[in-house]
């Protein structure tokens, strides 16, 4: 911009001059003050595009001095410096020649003096409109399917700018044909045209569009010169031959011309079209000729189109044809014959006119007249035609499917018998007619119901998926085109062997057993196919303990006498020809318990009673005779002339028994001493004194080697008088 770019040196020179002379200022002892600053805008904050824009700035200082301050003037536009001066002067002014739309914004002006600063308002200036853009053309003369480049330019405004460039017919004012495009950093457009087809003489014309803060400012449409077109071919001209009346069997020569400038580098394409199909073209030269002997199918419309790069050029024209003879007809009485049936076919000619005919199955003649007659096989179903020709116009007939069908066979029932079939697993069913017309309709019956059906267009066997659950029965049904009906096959009976997948093991009665009772335990399985192999186990045994093979869904393991040892958890597991070994099923966990019969915890509760009751018994007489000999032993010391001996046990006991044989006692002397006492029933009181006695041993008692003195206790009883005189 003017603006910022012209001054840009002078602003930084002057800011730095004033820095330079502000230190000098503050020496003097004079002051200084800004009474007022604002600004002038001539002729006026809004003005046209084009005029003269003057911006004063006016200061009002005051000083003690009587010279004038030099003080700084800057001024602003969007709060951006772009001229400042250094003066002494009350105003200082900044002239804008021709104003454009960029010079639009707010502007202020700023005085400093002494580090004393005053801006004034913000002033807002706006230009209305915008110069006129400037259009011209690369050439002057143009021909059809060419390009001409249009330059739109604004020279003294600034981008970004909104350009719109319209190609007009001069003989058609409403024509318009429109450019858009804003340009970012130029202040220019240039755009291409494509010189039309029908374009004579042809002009532009271009306006600019500028934003201006929220205003949007537009030029005048401003028009280019006027540029001539030169055609580069003629239109298309159509010559039908021969004139007038056409009848079938004519020479039609269709032809379309055209005339090509010579300034065309390259000939155009002629086109000869009926309806949208082409049927003559020419890629150089100045005519298309489409020649054809003339039938009634020919009639109808006509294009000729002319095409060269950009331009095309389009003609029409109709054609009717008058018909000689009108099409045959073929006709046939069924269309659908059994083998063995008459097939009649006959072609006529509404009118019937003396003609030729011929009667063919696709491209074999069958009959050089107008009918046909035989009796049907397999070999004769197909597409029949016949043609009529007069003279050398020859028409086909419609064409007439005749479908001869041959019976079917009985179909066959089949499936891979190789392996057995095992529940859930799919199984491949086949049927085949191997003689009969195809296609031919396959059923499948599974139980007497359709399960699927199928169709096949040969002979080979239609296959059927199917996933039994259970021995099942299938049939199938074939039909085709004969007027005999279906055919059914043999029935197919499929075994299906049903794996072992549930097994469940259950106790009679109850899980508790009496001892001595019989034991059962049930092994069953859903309903898997035999023979099923059963195994009983008790836990933590690798080996069963029972296995047995049945074709029933259970298999029963019997104990008749069920012991305490047959306690304990029980399980089994089963498996047929289905299932192998290693993924037998196991049944859940049973836990078996024998208990004791009631009659028999009584008699053990007596036993063990008895015992306890003896063994109390014998205890409690042990004891009592052990103090029983705890109490004899004093008394038998205490009798007279009853040596004693200390040498050892076993002669004190042969001392002791020969002192008993000399008072009268037995051997069992100590047990009958025992027997008054038990058996009185009285109370006897015994008062029992022990009494030191010297016993010197005798000569005469053998075994002795030495004689002394021994000191022996007696035991004295005192008896009460009353109980010696009841005794």
């Amino acid at each position: 911009m003017q603006l910022e770019g012209a001054q840009e040196g002078k602003m930084w020179l002057g800011i730095l001059l004033a820095l330079t002379l502000c230190p000098g200022l503050e020496g003097q002892e004079n002051s200084f003050t800004i009474n007022h600053i604002h600004m002038n805008i001539l002729p006026g904050q809004k003005v046209q595009n084009g005029q003269n824009l003057t911006l004063q700035c006016i200061v009002d200082i005051s000083t003690t001095s009587q010279v004038k301050p030099l003080h700084w003037v800057l001024f602003y536009k969007d709060d951006v410096l772009f001229h400042n001066v250094s003066s002494t002067k009350n105003t200082e002014s900044y002239f804008i020649p021709q104003v454009r739309v960029s010079h639009a914004g707010i502007y202020k002006c700023t005085v400093i003096l002494n580090k004393k600063e005053k801006t004034t308002i913000a002033y807002r200036v706006s230009v209305k409109g915008v110069s006129n853009p400037r259009v011209t053309v690369n050439k002057r003369e143009a021909i059809e399917g060419g390009v001409i480049t249009v330059n739109c330019s604004v020279p003294e405004e600034n981008p970004p700018i909104h350009f719109t460039v319209e190609k007009l017919k001069l003989d058609e004012k409403d024509f318009k044909e429109t450019r858009e495009k804003v340009s970012q950093n130029q202040n220019f457009m240039v755009v291409e045209f494509t010189v039309e087809e029908e374009d004579h003489v042809i002009f532009f014309q271009c306006q600019a569009r500028i934003f201006s803060g929220t205003n949007v400012e537009m030029s005048e449409a401003t028009k280019s010169d006027m540029v001539t077109v030169t055609e580069s071919f003629s239109h298309p001209r159509f010559y039908i031959s021969p004139v007038g009346v056409i009848t079938e069997g004519d020479q039609l020569n269709i032809k379309c011309t055209i005339q090509v400038t010579h300034l065309v580098q390259s000939s155009p394409e002629i086109i000869i079209q009926k309806d949208k199909a082409i049927v003559a073209h020419k890629m150089h030269g100045n005519e298309a000729i489409y020649s054809v002997m003339a039938m009634v199918e020919h009639s109808g419309n006509y294009t000729c189109k002319v095409e060269a790069s950009r331009i095309s050029k389009v003609n029409s024209i109709v054609v009717n044809i008058t018909e000689l003879f009108s099409k045959p007809k073929l006709e046939s009485s069924t269309t659908r014959l059994d083998h063995g049936e008459r097939l009649n076919l006959w072609c006529s000619i509404p009118g019937a006119p003396p003609a030729s005919f011929t009667i063919q199955k696709e491209s074999t003649v069958v009959s050089l007249s107008q009918n046909f007659t035989k009796i049907a096989s397999e070999k004769d179903r197909g597409t029949y035609t016949c043609t009529a020709g007069i003279g050398k116009v020859v028409k086909k007939s419609n064409a007439v499917q005749i479908t001869v069908c041959e019976m079917l066979s009985k179909p066959r029932i089949f499936y891979d018998s190789s392996s057995e079939v095992i529940k859930g697993q799919t199984i491949a069913v086949s049927c085949q007619s191997v003689n009969g017309t195809t296609p031919i309709t396959y059923h499948l019956l599974k139980a007497g119901s359709i399960l699927e059906s199928c169709n096949m267009n040969s002979n080979e066997p239609a296959v059927f998926k199917d996933k039994p659950t259970k021995d099942v029965e299938y049939q199938c049904m074939a039909d085709n085109c004969h007027s005999y009906t279906e055919i059914a096959s043999e029935v197919l009976r499929v075994n299906v062997v049903a794996p072992v997948d549930e097994v469940k093991l259950t106790i009679l009665l109850t899980e508790e057993v009496e001892s001595g009772k019989e034991l059962v335990l049930r092994c069953s399985v859903n309903n898997a196919s035999g023979p099923i192999t059963y195994r009983f186990y008790r836990e933590k045994e690798g080996s069963p303990f029972y296995q047995t093979v049945s074709n029933d869904t259970k298999a029963i393991w019997h104990k008749e006498k069920a012991s305490k040892e047959h306690e304990g958890q029980y399980y089994c597991t089963a498996f047929n020809r289905a299932n192998s070994v290693k993924s037998n099923s196991q049944s859940n966990v049973l836990n078996v318990r024998v208990f004791l019969a009631p009659w028999k915890k009584g008699l053990i509760a007596v036993v063990v009673i008895g015992v306890i009751i003896v063994t109390v018994i014998l205890g409690a007489r042990c004891c009592f005779l052990k103090k029983a000999k705890a109490k004899q032993t004093p008394m038998e010391m205490a009798r007279p002339a009853v040596p004693l001996l200390n040498s050892s046990n076993d002669k004190m006991s042969d001392a002791n028994t020969e002192a008993n044989k000399h008072y009268g006692y037995s051997k069992d002397v100590r047990n009958h001493a025992m027997k008054p006492m038990n058996e009185s029933k009285e109370p006897l009181t015994v008062d029992v004194e022990y009494t030191e006695v010297q016993v010197t041993s005798s000569e005469s008692h053998q075994g002795l080697e030495s004689k002394g003195t021994e000191t022996v206790y007696s035991e004295i009883r005192k008896t009460n008088p009353d109980v010696t005189e009841k005794r």
